[in-house]
């Protein structure tokens, strides 16, 4: 597996352009690898997610189990003479993950659960709107996915979860774009969670590192990155 790590240069049209459609963006990531096997049912995939910083800097996040080559993506929407991109090998540290490590985690997601009108329509996948819902849509995942996001002390005036987690929701954005080849634009809503959390199963945990959490993992959502706490 691979870490990959580019820096977007906003003022050319070219990065405007692929910010401006998730769709648009999966296509230049897919094209950074010269073949794609087929996708195995429970291999690891291509993972990716756009970062802003304090200092309004835009980065294209990227794990995938083939190293990838951006150089199309440096002509297009980088600086070509002076920048390039930075690519780690992630398997040595997603060995290295145990049981109780903590660490600080971003996850980019899209945080949907499935709903009916009545008894004779089927359930199609809704959004979680507030922040409350978002966050118990993570952490009913949690345990499955290896990991438990970190509680806050005990305190009487914590009452909601996002008040006892130690974790913040925020940058919630509501994606609308074309597929191409079809007329019905794809609507989709993206939160971006950011927190410290404790392995608690570290296979699964890596499971989660490499193949993504929840839906939407073609257009941006889904992976999880993690930094010292």
């Amino acid at each position: 597996m691979y870490l990959t790590r580019f820096r977007l240069n906003t003022e050319r049209i070219g990065a405007r352009k692929l910010l401006s459609s998730p769709q648009t963006l999966h296509a230049a990531v897919m094209s950074s690898f010269a073949e794609l096997p087929a996708q195995e049912p429970d291999g690891p995939r291509v993972l990716w997610r756009i970062d802003r910083d304090s200092r309004s800097r835009t980065h294209l996040c990227l794990v995938s189990p083939y190293k990838p080559d951006l150089t199309h993506l440096v002509e297009q929407a980088g600086w070509p003479t002076t920048a390039r991109w930075e690519t780690y090998d992630y398997g040595p540290f997603l060995d290295r993950l145990k049981a109780g490590d903590r660490w600080a985690f971003r996850l980019t997601a899209n945080p949907v659960h499935s709903v009916r009108r009545n008894d004779t329509e089927p359930r199609k996948p809704t959004a979680h709107i507030g922040p409350r819902h978002q966050l118990r849509w993570l952490l009913q995942r949690q345990e499955k996915a290896g990991f438990t996001v970190v509680r806050k002390p005990a305190s009487p005036g914590r009452e909601s979860e996002l008040d006892q987690h130690e974790v913040l929701v925020h940058n919630r954005r509501q994606l609308s774009f074309h597929k191409r080849g079809t007329s019905k634009p794809v609507t989709l809503v993206t939160v971006t969670f950011d927190g410290r959390l404790e392995v608690t199963d570290p296979e699964a945990f890596r499971r989660t590192l490499t193949h993504g959490l929840g839906k939407a993992k073609a257009y941006g959502c889904g992976l999880m990155t993690l930094a010292k706490a």
